[in-house]
């Protein structure tokens, strides 16, 4: 199971949180991957510093910008739910 956590503290709902978990909801969908994909929020992940919104993917650390969501999740979520 791939485990994808999105911060949802001050910090990072103030750089786009909500278009993050939006975005990956609509491609775990989109892709049928409920079943091998878990999305959930965290509140802050100490990792605050510049800009972006904390997300770990299976224990790694990333911050990623809203718009850079889509391609975050094809180019390192994907490749994962076919392991």
């Amino acid at each position: 199971m791939v485990e994808l956590n999105v911060c949802i503290g001050s910090a990072c709902h103030v750089n786009g949180a909500n278009n993050v978990i939006t975005t990956f909801q609509h491609l775990i969908e989109r892709q049928g991957l409920h079943d091998k994909i878990t999305l959930s929020g965290a509140f802050c992940m100490r990792q605050c510093v510049g800009n972006g919104v904390s997300v770990t993917l299976n224990g790694e650390k990333y911050r990623i910008m809203a718009v850079e969501a889509r391609s975050f999740f094809k180019e390192k979520v994907l490749p994962l739910t076919a392991e």
